[in-house]
């Protein structure tokens, strides 16, 4: 009379337990030790960096209008009935803040999702 039959013992190495370093980044970041704090802090660093690119550019853009404008020839231009200093303002200015209002949610999400990648949630 032989009992169960137990599996074959296995051997784990810890390169091979590929989600080890995920729930111990996980736990770092809930716990808020000094590598969570670490991690969280290169986040937000990459969101403060990406809002502050963003926003020169933003700037350097739209402080580039009133420079132009100062051109009489281009300061005096109609297009349809318009001056141009109307329709840059009221059609270029506004759908070009709009723009970079979607594309910093879509690069700021884009940062957390590698942030949750490399947290392993």
């Amino acid at each position: 009379m032989t009992g169960p039959q137990r599996p074959a013992r296995q051997r784990v190495v810890l390169a091979e337990r590929r989600g080890a370093r995920r729930v111990r980044t996980r736990v770092e970041v809930a716990e808020q030790t000094e590598i969570g704090e670490a991690l969280i802090g290169g986040l937000i660093r990459a969101q403060l960096g990406l809002a502050l690119r963003l926003a020169v550019v933003t700037v350097l853009v739209l402080g580039a209008v009133p420079l132009l404008l100062r051109f009489e020839t281009l300061a005096s231009a109609v297009i349809l009935g318009v001056r141009l200093p109307w329709l840059l303002l009221g059609l270029a200015v506004f759908p070009a803040l709009y723009g970079v209002g979607r594309l910093y949610v879509r690069l700021s999400e884009r940062n957390e999702e590698d942030f949750l990648d490399l947290a392993g949630d």
